[in-house]
């Protein structure tokens, strides 16, 4: 297990390692330039190039990239050059109200998901399985801007139950008032419901048409034990893949969600330094998202080897 972690997070530092380069040389070619935005229409050849030179824009993108890597191995992510504000203060209370919306998407849809997914499986081409496959393809169609205003229309425009926009006071919490995060959350819901539940379904099918359950089968092993102990846990190995990678899905859909209800999340924050050219704000985020989705797999690759002892660390 030592092992197994030591070279796993290792290979993390240097994964991340090479996305921070990715994304250094991708904003170096973006279109735009910061010292223009923030002066805005009083922008003259000299004030931009003043400007340059005062935030280091000038300097050799080497000694930019590893004065922005070793801020960041540090734990300091600089200074936004729009705001000149420090970034781990602006990214924080983002990431939190984040996380909260995330969260709550996720132990919402995760366990709904698998559970309409292994029972779709196990009572195959029922009327219910029908109806769960087709509500799915319905929520895999529709982007995630479409179904976050089709669900303004209902609940908000025509019912008048839930807001529909998801502001928060500045110092105050997201979970004050829940209601906000209830729209949000369903439209984040749809695809990942969608996929979870599709892959859990196609899985248990898989599991249920083989040798080994046919046997417990035969045995006279109950039907349930059959399901919970032999097809379950098989049937959860390509399936926690899946969840693997919704969870970076979570983090770029958030993007979309955030702007369509006004949220004040890490998405919406990424979006504004796209915006803004505000670089380093840029690379911050970018490689705080690309940091969660590596961990995100590990926590996966453990899970496997907790489902299934065959699977060995080594």
């Amino acid at each position: 297990m030592a092992r197994f972690l030591v070279l796993r997070l290792g290979l993390i530092v240097l994964t991340l390692f090479v996305i921070s380069l990715a994304i250094f040389a991708v904003t170096e070619v973006l279109p735009g330039d910061v010292a223009t935005q923030i002066l805005g229409q009083g922008a003259t050849p000299e004030n931009v190039a003043t400007l340059r030179e005062r935030l280091g824009l000038n300097d050799p993108w080497p000694v930019r990239y590893l004065g922005w890597v070793g801020g960041a191995i540090r734990g300091d992510l600089g200074e936004s050059l729009v705001q000149r504000l420090p970034i781990t203060e602006m990214v924080g209370p983002r990431l939190f109200n984040s996380m909260i919306l995330a969260s709550f998407t996720f132990f919402v849809a995760i366990p709904i998901a698998v559970a309409v997914g292994i029972w779709a499986g196990v009572h195959r081409n029922s009327f219910g399985d029908r109806v769960a496959s087709m509500t799915s393809l319905a929520a895999i169609s529709l982007p995630e801007f479409v179904t976050g205003v089709v669900l303004i229309i209902i609940f908000s425009t025509t019912l008048g139950w839930l807001p529909s926009s998801s502001l928060v006071e500045p110092g105050t919490n997201p979970l004050t008032r829940p209601q906000i995060l209830v729209l949000p959350a369903l439209t984040l819901t749809g695809v990942m419901f969608a996929y979870v539940m599709r892959m859990a379904r196609a899985n248990v099918i898989e599991v249920l048409e083989t040798n080994y359950v046919r046997s417990a089968v035969l045995k006279g092993i109950p039907m349930r034990s059959v399901i919970w102990r032999h097809v379950v846990p098989n049937a959860m190995l390509p399936t926690i893949s899946v969840i693997s990678l919704n969870v970076g899905w979570l983090l770029g859909g958030l993007i979309v969600v955030e702007n369509v209800f006004s949220y004040p999340g890490l998405g919406r924050l990424l979006l504004t330094s796209i915006q803004t050219r505000d670089m380093p704000l840029l690379q911050s985020l970018s490689l705080l998202i690309a940091a969660v989705y590596a961990i995100s797999n590990l926590l996966a690759d453990l899970t496997y080897t907790w489902l299934n002892p065959r699977i060995r660390f080594a």
